[in-house]
């Protein structure tokens, strides 16, 4: 294969008479080819922007760089591997090496349970290694999938990894190319998936040579709160979404990860005919035949058609992450209500039952933080298009002091808030040690220098000036330094405690327990379809009541939730007739109490068919005491909670 069959392809391609070298370079006059142990050579220039070189010399394991006219030394931004950090020489590597000669059968959408994990603080070691010695542990758990945060190569020796400057090179201190591959494999032969979050956003803010030398590569008509926006529009935002495209493909095809999830693509800036998340999704689908790749979004807006089931198959994304249902139940725990808590303070309840009922909390609603309308209509959707949490990387790390509920609510909380979460039919996620009740906080870390570290310094400090606890400037200074190295191995597990403390114990059982429940009972209720879902907020105060959810599959199957948030008795809903999933041993007790929580499933008599013309029905019913009720917003009903019209085939930033 010559070097031609291989033109404008971003990174090196290995082929059986050297490798074929290729950077996007439309803003440099000349580029040379920096190879080790070889004088420079000038690399052929298009019409384009692309520099091109076939290098006999060059193999597997080559480290190389590329000289901008004559001056700016830099790496590969196709980079597939920096063994010495972003700023130094890259190393060839032959990704299409790693594929799986027999590939791994994902399991299917509905049975994953999501376990987040950041590799450099999961395990002592802080390497693949290090995760792959833990995952019989995660398996026994009844854990499916591990998500690990971004990978992409970041300046300096800690970082969560979402200022990517090198998006094709797995991080170096966590192990070689190998060594991911490895990991990978060792989770595939316990069938469990493995997900990896990605972020196509921004670059990192340290050592991103791009604007040297692509310009272009970043848009001159949209910013994002990072800084500039990718150019994803016009002539030149087709190379620009061939790189990202082509990032996304290879994780997939060559290390074999079951899915994706992409970081906070509401600032994905693009008014192009086809939205690049579209074609992301439709070039991934349609090149990796026979797999079923899991792919999920972080997208604030809500927008509820990237996640639509055309004939009731997954159409681009299969799921969003679920922050509504967070950011309400976490009100609900904490009494929290500052920062994006206001928008959820005023009636948590509410926005509760509707999240666990429709997917999303706002479907158009002015969202209070914003001033504008927030989200589409979601009723539509089933349950298993969006992600459920109680605790995630974000919002733990971007508290000040990176505080897990278990330092902040009661044990009976934390196992109310358990069952709710794995019980459920939406799609659950834990946070690494959730499990357990780790008590370690997750702060947020970099290794910056310079101005870098300074602006994050006092950037961090700054963004909490306007809460109560850190309203002066003496609170505000117990704020760790997210550039000191004590940040970063606070942040660690501590697997000694967790290995040996009674409630770390008592947690993971109750995980156990309930992932068997699930797995037994709720996942046969996702696959065979959930038809409707109602629910009912009880007592009179929003804020001290509790819910009662129904889900109903085809067949006339109800899965029921009840649970009590306030303080007080709560006069007891009817129960479904029918096995009690939770708790195990039986109750005849006529009120709920606080933090009591019941989970029933009824069988029909007759199983009865449902038409192919019936419609969903979801609402969110309330007792006669509040008088509200959230119609099925698919069915044009209209009613208060109404979300405008919103285009199917282009996304939005709203």
């Amino acid at each position: 294969m010559g070097a031609s069959e291989q033109a404008r392809r971003h990174g090196p391609q290995v082929l059986d008479d050297g490798v074929s070298f290729s950077l996007w370079a439309p803003s440099a006059s000349s580029v040379e080819l920096l190879e080790s142990d070889q004088p420079p050579r000038p690399m052929l220039r298009d019409d384009d922007g692309w520099h091109q070189i076939l290098s006999p010399t060059a193999h597997v394991g080559t480290r190389y760089q590329f000289k901008i006219d004559g001056e700016l030394i830099v790496p590969d931004p196709a980079s597939f591997f920096q063994p010495d950090d972003v700023s130094e020489p890259s190393e060839v590597i032959d990704t299409t090496a790693l594929r799986d000669a027999i590939l791994y059968p994902e399991r299917p959408w509905a049975e994953a349970v999501i376990y987040e994990l950041h590799v450099g603080t999961f395990s002592n070691e802080g390497t693949y290694a290090g995760v792959e010695k833990r995952l019989g542990y995660l398996r026994s758990l009844g854990i499916t999938a591990i998500e690990l945060m971004p990978l992409n190569d970041v300046p300096g020796r800690h970082n969560w990894g979402y200022d990517g400057v090198l998006l094709n090179a797995p991080n170096a201190r966590y192990g070689r190319p190998e060594d991911l591959k490895r990991l990978l494999q060792a989770a595939h032969d316990l069938d469990m998936m493995v997900y990896l979050d990605v972020v196509y956003n921004h670059f990192g803010p340290q050592l991103n040579y791009l604007h040297s030398y692509a310009k272009c590569f970043f848009s001159d008509r949209h910013r994002t709160g990072w800084g500039p926006a990718l150019n994803l529009e016009g002539k030149t935002g087709v190379f620009v979404r061939q790189f990202l495209i082509e990032n996304a493909l290879m994780w997939l095809r060559d290390y074999g990860f079951d899915g994706l999830r992409l970081d906070a693509v509401h600032a994905l800036k693009d008014e192009s005919g086809k939205h690049f998340l579209v074609e992301l999704a439709e070039t991934i689908r349609g090149r990796l035949a026979g797999r079923n790749a899991h792919l999920m979004l972080e997208n604030e807006a809500n927008q509820a058609h990237l996640l639509e089931r055309p004939k009731g198959q997954v159409g681009l994304y299969n799921a969003q992450w679920g922050d509504d249902f967070h950011n309400a139940l976490h009100v609900l725990l904490t009494a929290e209500d500052e920062g994006y808590y206001r928008a959820f303070a005023d009636k948590p309840l509410e926005h509760l039952v509707r999240s666990l009922v429709e997917g999303f909390a706002y479907q158009g609603e002015v969202f209070p933080l914003h001033g504008t309308p927030r989200g589409q209509p979601s009723a539509h959707l089933p349950p298993e298009a969006t992600i459920f949490f109680a605790q995630n990387h974000d919002q733990v790390g971007n508290r000040a002091l990176g505080e897990r509920l278990s330092t902040l609510i009661s044990l009976d909380k934390l196992k109310q808030v358990m069952v709710l979460l794995l019980l459920n039919p939406h799609i659950p996620l834990l946070f690494m040690g959730e499990e357990a009740a780790a008590d370690t906080p997750f702060l947020f870390f970099a290794d910056w220098s310079g101005e870098a570290a300074e602006l994050t310094r006092e950037g961090r400090r700054k963004e909490f000036s306007d809460f109560r606890a850190f309203s002066t400037p003496e609170m505000r200074a117990r704020i760790p330094d997210p550039c000191e190295e004590q940040t970063f191995q606070a942040s660690k597990l501590d697997w000694t405690t967790m290995d040996t403390s009674p409630i770390s114990a008592e947690l993971r059982a109750l995980t156990r327990e309930l992932l068997k429940i699930r797995h037994e009972n709720i996942v046969p209720l996702v696959k065979e379809g959930i038809v409707s879902a109602r629910g009912d907020v009880l007592g009179k105060h929003d804020r001290t009541g509790g819910l009662n959810v129904r889900w109903q599959t085809a067949k006339g199957e109800t899965l029921q939730i009840v649970t009590n948030f306030g303080s007080g008795k709560l006069p007891m809903p009817a129960l479904a007739k029918g096995e009690k999933l939770w708790p195990p041993q039986p109750s005849t007790e006529q009120l709920l109490l606080p933090t009591q929580i019941v989970v029933q499933l009824s069988m029909p008599k007759k199983p009865r068919e449902r038409p192919a013309s019936e419609s969903l029905d979801r609402g969110l019913d309330h007792p006669a005491a509040n008088d509200v009720e959230v119609r099925d917003l698919s069915e044009g009903e209209g009613g208060a909670m109404e979300a405008p019209a919103q285009p199917k085939n282009v996304a939005r930033d709203d």
